[in-house]
């Protein structure tokens, strides 16, 4: 039964390699939600997650023998830390096996703390299979990931520290993986606070809890998506969800974009950057406040972990505006003349443009992708539709499609067989709201604009690139005018580039 689990829990040897993590409040979402926030840190940890508790319970409590034979285990690389971290500390020899997609700042910290590293597949699972491949063969002695109950009771001090740190709280969220978090967590909440709502959070591409508790037994996934790889395990483990389906509330699921945005909204508040893992709590909090129209009540996220690779971080600066709908992008059909970008920029007003890509292709109509920044209320978005239909633009909305966002934003282009006497330059301009709009009414309306690149990275000049139809007879008056602009710029047209994928 869970309740078994608090002496468990109470006697774990887990600070001789962890800290009691602070409980920080978190002013700015709990401004905006309407509600009290609070951030459990175990991204503090020396490994940067949470896992550290529970390998260090279970290696510390293994037998002489088992010691002697060394250690192994399977990770997506937060596990692989806490039992090398551990190894090392005991003097144990240690080999990690993870999945070949695993970051390569986790696969280097392990490396650094001693242990053998072998990569095996491309998710957790391949991992595993691999890992009792060599269990059988080397003899060495298998440290669980979630499925142990001295790794739950490890992990189960998370939940301890909380209840001690803070009273009255309404629910804790909880990022799920394997479920051994979880399961602890809420094994020793429920016990002595019945009233307190444990909530999972999974990732859309990775419900393993939501799946097995829909289904009232565990499933196994066919596939799980690895953005969030510290919780891509397409099966939770038996003895977490023996727990789960007696003392967890609810899983709530939340989208790429959500959880890219509660990595902002970490940062916002605390200056550190969480994993997409660790982040998945932060999303679901929010996700259940709209859902639930909560108010006033006092709300605890773990921040499991901060093992972010630093290229990942692109992707999560596109995406997060998007996940908290402060970005909306429309595919904008416009008439073919001079001024019409302009008339465009005057109908959307002095909002900011975040992106705007346009290629010559049809002499009647011009398609445009733009990207408008928003506040994010939830009928912002409408507003603005309605606002370009009634200037009869023929908009589409596509701030939800999945293949705008990923790749047709960096697409939007190509060849022109049919524009003639095109030059290409490309420009700087200080970068602030109502810049591109002042940059379009300086470029005037004597030349026909046949291709229009900008995306705003939060730089302090904005980068366009421009192709304009200068007919021969007008080559010294267009250098003229680029020199009267004002703007840093440089002529593109002789780049191979343009004339490889654009000319």
């Amino acid at each position: 039964m869970p309740d078994s689990y608090i002496e468990r829990i109470l006697k774990a040897r887990v600070y001789d390699v962890a800290v009691e993590s602070p409980l920080e409040v978190a002013p700015r979402l709990s401004e905006r939600l309407g509600n009290a926030v609070w951030l459990k840190r175990e991204d503090l940890q020396q490994v940067f997650s949470f896992k550290l508790r529970g390998a260090y319970n279970k290696i510390v409590h293994l037998s002489p023998a088992a010691r002697a034979r060394g250690v192994i285990a399977a990770s997506a690389g937060n596990h692989a830390q806490g039992v090398a971290l551990a190894a090392q500390r005991l003097g144990i020899p240690a080999v990690i096996v993870m999945p070949k997609t695993t970051p390569e700042i986790k696969v280097e910290s392990v490396r650094r703390m001693g242990a053998e590293i072998e990569l095996a597949g491309s998710a957790y699972d391949d991992a595993w299979q691999h890992t009792l491949q060599l269990v059988e063969q080397r003899g060495l002695t298998l440290i669980p990931p979630y499925d142990d109950p001295d790794v739950i009771a490890g992990q189960g001090t998370v939940g301890m520290e909380i209840v001690r740190q803070l009273h009255g709280i309404d629910a804790i969220f909880v990022p799920v993986g394997g479920g051994g978090l979880i399961a602890g967590v809420a094994a020793y909440v429920k016990y002595l606070y019945p009233e307190v709502r444990i909530i999972g959070v999974e990732p859309e591409d990775a419900p393993t809890l939501h799946a097995a508790l829909a289904a009232d037994e565990r499933v196994v996934l066919e596939q799980v998506g690895i953005f969030a790889d510290g919780v891509a395990v397409r099966q939770i483990g038996e003895e977490p969800f023996r727990i789960a389906r007696q003392r967890v509330d609810e899983v709530v699921l939340v989208s790429t974009d959500e959880i890219c945005a509660a990595i902002k909204d970490i940062f916002d508040e605390t200056r550190s950057i969480a994993e997409p893992a660790g982040a998945l709590a932060v999303a679901g909090l929010k996700q259940y406040v709209e859902r639930e129209g909560a108010r006033g009540q006092r709300l605890v996220a773990i921040n499991s972990g901060a093992n972010m690779n630093f290229d990942r971080l692109r992707h999560v600066a596109e995406r997060a505006e998007l996940g908290e709908r402060r970005e909306a992008l429309f595919a904008v059909t416009i008439p073919e003349r001079p001024g019409s970008f302009r008339r465009f920029c005057d109908a959307i007003g002095l909002r900011m443009i975040t992106e705007f890509n346009y290629r010559l292709d049809d002499p009647e109509r011009a398609h445009i992708f733009v990207g408008i920044k928003t506040s994010g209320a939830g009928d912002e978005r409408d507003q603005l539709l309605a606002k370009l239909r009634s200037h009869d633009y023929p908009v589409l909305d596509l701030s939800d499609n999945e293949m705008a966002k990923l790749h047709l934003r960096h697409m939007v282009g190509g060849h022109a067989r049919r524009v003639e006497h095109e030059r290409v330059v490309r420009f700087e301009f200080p970068e602030r709201p109502g810049a591109l709009l002042r940059f379009l009414n300086h470029l005037g309306q004597r030349w026909n604009i046949s291709l229009f690149h900008y995306r705003n990275h939060g730089a302090a000049y904005g980068r366009v690139l421009v192709g304009i139809q200068v007919p021969p007879g007008d080559a010294d008056d267009f250098r003229a005018f680029l020199d009267g602009l004002g703007y840093a710029w440089a002529d593109e047209t002789a780049n191979p580039a343009y004339a490889l994928f654009l000319g």
